[in-house]
């Protein structure tokens, strides 16, 4: 249940999950690739709309790229409340393991404007860490 002092950025979840992409890698070329599928669940009472993504990008030496849109995939998707909205996409990044972390900036019938936290996520080939 939702209360007073709860605003939507506390109330709506990102879940992530990763792939390792290695036909489209290169090992040689210092060329990793992978895909990411977010699910992004919106579990206030607020009918909410994502505007736009900003994406922090690091690599493991430490080379970080920001890369920032309107939507997700070419789509500006509205949640209504207890709605979940999933898209996949990829990065590309030079080193076997790597981080993204970011925020969606959504917006409610109200007009006001939400930053909604995306946790930092690894990117990383299989068995790279034991």
């Amino acid at each position: 249940m939702e209360t007073e002092n709860s605003s939507p950025a506390q109330l709506v979840k990102i879940s992530t999950q990763v792939d390792f992409i290695e036909e489209q890698s290169d090992h040689y070329q210092d060329r990793f690739v992978f895909s990411y599928t977010i699910t992004i669940e919106n579990n206030s009472n607020k009918t909410l709309q994502l505007l736009s993504r900003c994406w922090l990008i690091t690599d493991a030496d430490g080379n970080k790229v920001s890369v920032e849109g309107d939507g997700v995939v070419g789509q500006q998707p509205i949640l209504q409340s207890g709605q979940r909205y999933r898209y996949s996409s990829g990065s590309i990044i030079k080193t076997p393991f790597g981080t993204m972390e970011g925020f969606y900036t959504m917006k409610d019938l109200q007009g006001n404007k939400h930053k909604i936290a995306i946790p930092v996520f690894g990117l990383s080939i299989p068995n790279i860490v034991n």
